[in-house]
Formats: C-alpha cells, structure tokens, sequence
C-alpha cells in the first residue's frame, strides 16, 4: 500500500484513479496524519445481483393497511400460522 497526501491526490487524481483499478490501494494523509484508505471497488455477491436486475430491495408495507385482526390473542394467530389448530 502507498501512502500519499491529498495534496497529490488532488493533483494526480486520473493517475490514481487508475491505479486503483489495477488493484493498488494507496493511504491518504492529510497533515502527515491517515485519514482515508482508497481501494479498489469490489462487488459482494448482493451487489451483483442488485445490479443485473436479478433481486431488488424491500418493498416498505404499511401496516395501518392491513386488516386488523379482532378477537384473536397473538398465540391464537401464531398457532393458525403454524397450523396447530
């Protein structure tokens, strides 16, 4: 890893930039003291997914819509849920 200060990087961001690409990870300094690390990007497998289309993220419900459920303890719902009626 290289250690450069945000001077360079500002100047030299192109250069850099490609550098990282390639797979170098360079330290930033900022006043001789770390205040940023820059690596390359890499995908997790969820992001890969995400971004082919293939998974997409979770649809907020709203739970006032729903209707409610009058006259059932929470254990009588559960109990029909897991089929122990």
């Amino acid at each position: 890893m290289s250690t450069i200060p945000h001077r360079e990087l500002r100047n030299n961001s192109t250069e850099i930039l490609r550098r990282v690409e390639k797979g170098e990870t360079f330290s930033i300094t900022n006043h001789g003291r770390t205040v940023a690390r820059l690596v390359p990007y890499t995908a997790s497998p969820l992001d890969v997914l995400r971004e082919s289309g293939r998974v997409t993220g979770a649809k907020k419900v709203d739970l006032a819509a729903l209707p409610a459920v009058h006259g059932l303890s929470s254990k009588d719902v559960l109990d029909d849920l897991r089929g122990e009626r």
